[in-house]
């Protein structure tokens, strides 16, 4: 008898303990009814069948005949010669769908559109072959109407791409992710409107992940094989209907219906399927009767079809948020991990189109880029959080900018000057703070001239010192100290309100004066709730003659809010980054910190520029990176002014 390794002795337990937490099956009796008669004639060899949204057609993937249209009787009407194995398919249109197979002949996930009205296919578009074999795939289109297809493949392979664009396929197929799946993966499905995953691992049960690219990639089960769940031997195909799943029990031919808890799945039923030997394939289709199911009997090869009279109970869904697409991106960090943290905007005086984007790695030091996100400059001073830049600092005998950022090696501050004719920029010194874990960095520079930077550490505590370079070497005077209950890190000052913005991760935002001899009395700007999902992280401020604007990082959603910089502090929306697919760049997610300014830098930053940490780099997958948005873009999505 094989041991069991204890670290899977303990992921079974505690799978166990989540699984009997789910309510049983109720009884047969009270069950769904469910009523089963063959489909189509005898003589269809098919790998598997789907239902057409909105008609009584079907599709068909054959190993001999190719990919098929057939009306309802099983009668073909549209013929793609070739092997295929394995069926999804979209909607693109009131006319068309979007199918998705595997090419048995190259091994090659396929798509192809196809004109239901005209019975016409269209032209395919493969995907690269793959060097894995390929069990499954499924499609999943996001709140964007971005199409993406998932293979699951053996040994645990699972690849996410991206393919098509609203009711179209994209010219090329473009790699987004990898993921890791079960090694026993067979099947997957994609309830589009909750961006969830679900995929089998045969052996051992049902598994739901967030299908969005942005999204990290945890998994929580649906259910899991006895003893430990409610399946038999065997976890089967699937088939998602809004807010529930049903999934097959093939060595107990079984269907099983699942209602989403939260988080959770709880097992509403567990239906026979008599007539069928081996279950095997799933397929749903909404109608006004109900919900219609095709199964497919591996043993015999034949088609059923059924009525199911039940509907999962809807799920309240948070609201789709609307999306602001990046235009540039820097090159990605030379560190691996949780590295990109903060970046900074440095604006040119002479020539805006030269502006510069300090970013900060904190497992290297700082790094400009150009306005195109090109590396320009690595500065290699420790492990660096926050960032922040301030124009016409006196060091010496000359005057700079200056960029400040806390240094996690030393727990200091890391003064650099910037050369204002020519951007480069170099370091200035050190400010040395008792801070034992410092973490975030804000600058403030009142209209009398004077500089400060506000530090903060872990354990809450902010201090505030006045920077000083007039003998050429930075030093800093510590002139006031306060502090919150939790750990802070984000914070923003804005210089003509002599007001200061701080983030409690996991509370809010606070405003409180920043001048170094006013009390430091916390007001409440925001708390976390439906708009703002911890962690709170970074802050900016873009201030025009119109309108000024406070912009949050709301981490625990992927998210930035917007509010108004002035009391009442009213919200003004939230959005995300999303993926722009013309030019290459995935969304963000995940950010850390975030910069804005109003500063007109040219061409499509006309209106000033947004820069987020990306904290998930996808498409190709690689270290962190961070984001360039127009902000006329962020402006137009949310109707400010």
């Amino acid at each position: 008898m094989t041991a069991i390794r204890p670290r899977t002795a303990l992921l079974f337990a505690a799978l166990f303990g989540l699984a009997a937490c789910q309510p049983r099956p109720a009884a047969e009796s009270s069950s769904p009814r469910l009523d089963l008669s063959p489909w189509g004639a005898s003589a269809l060899k098919a790998e598997d069948l789907r239902p057409l949204p909105g008609s009584d057609a079907r599709l068909a993937a054959s190993e001999r005949d190719g990919l098929l249209l057939l009306d309802g009787e099983g009668r073909e009407r549209a013929r793609l010669p070739g092997s295929f194995s394995g069926l999804d398919l979209r909607s693109a249109g009131p006319r068309g769908v979007i199918v998705a197979s595997l090419d048995n002949a190259t091994q090659q996930a396929t798509l192809v559109s196809l004109d239901t009205e005209a019975q016409r296919w269209g032209a395919p578009l493969q995907l690269p072959a793959r060097d894995y074999a390929v069990a499954g795939l499924c499609l999943y289109r996001d709140d964007a109407r971005n199409l993406y297809l998932f293979l699951v493949g053996e040994d645990g392979h699972g690849e996410q791409w991206l393919v098509g664009a609203g009711p179209r396929l994209n010219a090329e197929a473009r790699r987004v992710r990898g993921l890791a799946l079960p090694p026993a993966a067979e099947y997957c499905q994609v309830d589009d409107a909750a961006n969830r995953l679900f995929v089998n691992e045969e052996n051992v049960g049902l598994w739901a992940y967030p299908a969005h690219p942005e999204a990290d990639s945890a998994r929580v089960p649906v259910d899991l094989v006895a003893p430990f769940g409610g399946l038999a031997k065997r976890a089967g195909a699937m088939a998602v209907v809004p807010g529930g799943l049903l999934a097959l029990d093939p060595s107990a031919a079984r269907l099983h219906l699942y209602q989403q808890q939260g988080e959770a799945w709880q097992a509403v039923a567990s239906l026979p399927l008599p007539g069928l030997d081996e279950p095997e394939r799933i397929a749903v289709a909404a109608s006004a009767k109900g919900t219609e199911l095709l199964l497919q009997d591996d043993a015999s090869g034949r088609f059923h079809q059924g009525r199911l009279d039940w509907q999962a109970q809807p799920v309240a869904l948070p609201p789709a948020l609307p999306g602001v697409a990046a235009l540039r991106q820097s090159e990605p960090v030379g560190r691996q991990g949780d590295a990109a943290d903060d970046p900074a905007i440095w604006v040119n005086p002479n020539d805006a189109a030269a502006s510069r984007v300090l970013g900060t790695n904190k497992k290297q030091g700082l790094l400009v880029y150009g306005l195109d996100g090109q590396l320009l400059q690595e500065l290699p001073v420790g492990r660096l959080n926050n960032v922040d830049v301030r124009p016409g600092f006196a060091l010496g005998g000359q005057r700079v900018d200056l960029a400040v950022a806390s240094n996690r090696d030393r727990n200091s501050l890391s003064l650099f000057a910037i050369d204002r004719a020519t951007g480069e920029v170099k370091p200035a010194g050190e400010v040395p703070t008792p801070l034992k874990e410092i973490y975030g960095i804000c600058l403030f520079q009142p209209a009398s001239g004077e500089l400060y930077a506000f530090a903060n550490g872990k354990d809450g505590r902010f201090l505030q010192y006045r920077l000083d370079g007039a003998g050429g070497a930075a030093s800093g005077q510590l002139v006031r100290e306060f502090r919150v209950d939790s750990q802070p890190e984000g914070c923003v000052a804005d210089d003509q309100r002599q007001r200061l913005f701080i983030g409690e991760e996991d509370v809010g935002v606070w405003a409180l004066d920043a001048r170094a001899d006013a009390p430091a009395d916390l007001a409440s700007v925001m708390k976390v709730g439906d708009a703002l999902h911890a962690d709170v992280e970074g802050l900016a401020l873009y201030q025009s003659e119109a309108r000024d604007y406070l912009v949050i990082s709301s981490q625990g959603n992927d998210s930035y809010v917007v509010l108004d910089a002035e009391p009442p502090f009213a919200l003004r929306g939230a959005f995300r980054v999303g993926l722009n697919a013309a030019a290459g760049i995935d969304g963000a997610s995940e950010t850390d910190g975030l910069e804005v300014t109003s500063a007109n830098l040219g061409g499509p930053w006309s209106q000033g520029m947004l820069v987020v940490q990306d904290g998930r780099k996808r498409m190709p997958e690689q270290t962190q990176n961070f984001k360039f948005v127009p902000w006329a873009e962020v402006a137009r999505t949310l109707g400010l002014h």
